[in-house]
């Protein structure tokens, strides 16, 4: 399983102009296939006189869901290198559009492919990129007399505390992440902060920023 991905910090869009074609690469972070084919229809709409609008999409942190469209343009030319773009950058969970107005010069098919995979990099580095580590969900589970100060040194040594309930009147439930090298390691550590009074139990998996 991937251990971490790179995904857009937010939604912008970065132009270009080649030979008299403006290049506009419309990026965003999405959550799901159907959120991404919502974000290209939405620019597709933008951009209704446009000569091409053209797309590329990765979902899945192991890049399990890709997709590229050419509209129009050579085989090959525009979608696949936007994608190829993504992949090299590591980014998931991507949708990319790029609207092309034709400016009157032909640009080739190597032209092409180094525009439509250009402009998608140059885009990435105008909006930045956010990295999400994969995490072993965990739930500490302790009392109320140690609590405050268990939260507080878990924060302090860079834990990811996810959720902290106080439910019960006699103990207290911390949601934390840890990434899978360090369950043995944290084990020892709570057992020696808590003197051996919090229990520990693991749970799933789930992504979060690092």
């Amino acid at each position: 399983m991937q251990e971490q991905y790179r995904t857009p910090a937010r939604e912008g869009v970065h132009e270009t102009e080649i030979n008299r074609s403006r290049f506009l690469c419309a990026i965003a972070p999405v959550a799901d296939e159907r959120e991404a084919q919502e974000f290209v229809a939405r620019i597709r709409r933008e951009h209704p006189t446009a000569t091409h609008n053209c797309f590329a999409y990765v979902i899945g942190a192991d890049a399990s869901v890709q997709k590229a469209s050419d509209d129009g343009e050579p085989g090959g030319t525009a979608g696949v290198p936007m994608l190829q773009m993504l992949l090299r950058r590591e980014t998931r969970y991507v949708a990319a559009v790029v609207t092309r107005y034709y400016g009157g010069v032909k640009l080739g098919a190597g032209g092409l492919i180094r525009a439509y995979g250009g402009v998608v990099g140059e885009a990435l580095d105008a909006l930045g990129t956010v990295t999400r580590q994969r995490f072993r969900l965990a739930t500490v589970t302790v009392d109320h007399q140690r609590a405050g100060k268990l939260e507080n040194d878990l924060r302090a040594t860079g834990r990811a505390v996810r959720d902290v309930r106080y439910a019960d009147a006699d103990a207290v439930t911390i949601g934390i992440g840890l990434p899978d090298a360090d369950v043995d390691a944290f084990r020892a550590w709570l057992a020696d902060a808590t003197a051996g009074t919090a229990t520990f139990e693991l749970g799933g998996e789930a992504y979060g920023d690092v």
